[in-house]
């Protein structure tokens, strides 16, 4: 007899929650063992718990999943999956599906479910067999790239931390730019400097207009940053005499 997991659901809505209870009761090797629909009570259940695999809304009233997994990421000690539930579009869908997560769309279909469900039993299965369990320290954190949600003007763009070389102001319209590989993404007036950089500890803030990801600082040239590829042609990246500590000892620390 192959193996069970448990799961456990987390959504702001009840009736989101009884859809997915009733997609898992079809299902014999995946046991439910509790939801939660309270950002709060939901870091106690999966810390708790402990499940194989987590069911999270992206966007709950209080935080968001990706800030959840995140608030909880030193209580994360065992080997488990998530799959996020969001109701974004499907082309939003296919670009987070590009990292190591499964998504559902909703409202889903019950194939995609299935499909879903086949994916994380056969994986779960093949590391079972292979005697290749994860290493149970923050696995998520350590499997997964980390993923953004950036709220841009035109809805929402997913990115990961390597995307990004830099943020600059643009003090014309007042938004802030994104820079990734080519092109600057425009973001929504609401995003302020320090929520930018509470989103990783790469990105350090340089200047009163310029925050900069630190994994791609390959040196500092007279208070001018310089980037890697490709980034290497951004200018006026300079350093602040307020700051200059603060990236400096983040880029010793690389």
């Amino acid at each position: 007899m192959k193996k069970q997991y448990t799961a456990v659901i987390i959504d702001d809505q009840q009736t989101e929650i009884s859809k997915l209870r009733n997609s898992l009761g079809d299902v014999e090797r995946i046991v439910l063992i509790g939801s939660s629909s309270n950002a709060q009570e939901a870091q106690n259940l999966i810390a708790h718990a402990k499940p194989d695999l987590i069911f999270l809304d992206v966007e709950m009233p209080d935080m968001t999943g990706f800030e959840l997994m995140n608030a909880l990421k030193e209580k994360l000690t065992w080997p488990f999956k998530v799959i996020f539930y969001t109701a974004y579009e499907k082309y939003l869908l296919e670009a987070l599906r590009a990292s190591a997560f499964d998504y559902l769309l909703k409202p889903y279909q019950e194939a995609e479910f299935r499909e879903v469900i086949s994916r994380f039993l056969e994986s779960m299965d093949k590391e079972e067999a292979q005697g290749n369990s994860p290493k149970p320290t923050n696995h998520f954190f350590q499997e997964s790239p980390s993923l953004l949600l950036v709220s841009t003007i035109r809805g929402y763009r997913s990115l990961t931390i390597k995307d990004i070389g830099y943020f600059e102001y643009d003090k014309a319209n007042r938004h802030w730019l994104v820079a990734t590989g080519n092109q600057k993404l425009p973001l929504k007036r609401t995003v302020s400097c320090e929520s930018i950089v509470k989103l990783s500890p790469l990105f350090k803030q340089i200047n009163q207009q310029q925050i900069i990801n630190l994994s791609y600082l390959v040196a500092i040239e007279e208070k001018q940053c310089v980037l890697l590829p490709p980034f290497e042609n951004a200018k006026d990246l300079l350093i602040s005499r307020n700051f200059f500590k603060s990236v400096q000892d983040g880029f010793f620390l690389l």
